[in-house]
């Protein structure tokens, strides 16, 4: 397991940890969103087994005690596994995420109150401001959302375009939605199809420059296009079972 610490926009950094997985050939990422502010947020907590190498490198970029936002897309383990450990190391943090995780989740597992975010509601972090947007079941969970940093046009996208492989560039202005249909083909983990198309679409009218994705390489470019062309492919047959 190997865990690297990249800044991929103005003061917004990828820490990944490669974990080999015995389903996926040539491993998989799990990536962790750091913005460095007046507020720190961390998108991801990741699982709680991978939380001494995330605390380790966030320490490479800022005190993890300093963290004053915990923000996830939705409830699952490499969203928000370590969400307690964080809060006991960032005696100051909250955890951040929409209505709907707040009531059915994240109220009860976390060891201090949330503070829920609706749709388009904004957070000044300092030099970022970052603006909560509603996902529901894009690609899954009831309670999903994504970030929108608008200073740096990037879309912290969670597990949109999703990407096989350990050993990945942190960014990349290369194809990640060839890799990320390829492994959709196998697994398909969008719960509504008809759904993501329109999210997706309200997504690509943001025009952002980064997509920071929770597995694989973030992109660089033109992610609306990216954006509008995964709208397009969710309409094709995956093959997945």
């Amino acid at each position: 397991m190997t865990t690297r610490v990249d800044e991929i926009a103005d003061g917004i950094f990828r820490i990944s940890t490669s974990v080999p997985i015995p389903a996926i050939p040539g491993g998989f990422t799990f990536n962790q969103i750091l913005i460095r502010d007046e507020a720190p947020l961390l998108f991801h907590t990741g699982p709680r087994g991978l939380f001494e190498a995330t605390r380790a490198a966030i320490e490479t970029v800022l005190p993890v005690a300093s963290l004053r936002y915990l923000s996830y897309s939705h409830f699952e383990a490499d969203e928000c596994g370590a969400m307690n450990a964080f809060l006991t190391a960032a005696p100051t943090a909250v955890p951040l995420c929409s209505r709907v995780s707040a009531m059915v989740s994240m109220g009860d597992i976390a060891d201090r109150p949330p503070q829920a975010l609706r749709d388009g509601e904004e957070l000044d972090l300092g030099q970022h401001r970052v603006c909560w947007l509603d996902t529901p079941h894009v690609p899954h969970g009831w309670d999903a959302g994504l970030l929108w940093e608008a200073t740096t046009r990037t879309l912290l996208c969670g597990d949109l375009f999703t990407q096989p492989g350990g050993d990945l560039p942190p960014i990349t202005e290369g194809d990640i939605l060839g890799p990320s249909q390829a492994m959709l083909a196998g697994m398909d983990y969008f719960s509504c199809r008809e759904k993501a198309q329109s999210t997706l679409i309200r997504l690509a009218a943001l025009r952002p420059q980064i997509l920071a994705t929770m597995h694989g390489s973030s992109f660089r470019g033109d992610g609306a296009a990216l954006l509008k062309r995964l709208s397009m492919a969710l309409m094709e047959p995956t093959g997945a079972h």
